[in-house]
């Protein structure tokens, strides 16, 4: 079944090395999204970019810890985002939210019907 419509797409952006309550960031707003029960979640790790500092974070091959950009993108309702926010507010410390319009094509499988695998 094929289910579609408007939503909302949340981005956070900040360095890997971020961490909140001694565990890496992108892991604990992962963590919180599923708390809230929102749709969906996904880490991206970049290769190479720069934010407010203008500090290009890139990875080096002597240094264990090369900062790399993060993103997450979240994808839900408008009033499950805007209940996100106020958290985001306290755990990010230094980044950028964009948040955009989306529509959405989520295809889910019918009662009783499961994939293989």
């Amino acid at each position: 079944m094929k289910l579609e419509g408007k939503a909302k797409m949340l981005r956070i952006h900040f360095g890997e090395d971020d961490k909140w309550q001694g565990k890496p960031l992108y892991r604990a707003i992962v963590e919180k999204c599923r708390e809230l029960d929102i749709a969906g979640a996904t880490v991206y790790r970049g290769i190479e970019g720069y934010g407010a500092s203008t500090l290009i974070h890139r990875p080096h091959l002597m240094s264990f810890s090369s900062d790399a950009p993060i993103m997450v993108s979240v994808v839900d309702t408008d009033e499950k985002i805007k209940k996100l926010i106020p958290t985001l507010d306290q755990m990010v410390d230094e980044g950028l939210i964009a948040i955009s319009d989306v529509e959405v094509i989520k295809y889910v499988h019918q009662e009783g019907v499961r994939s293989e695998g």
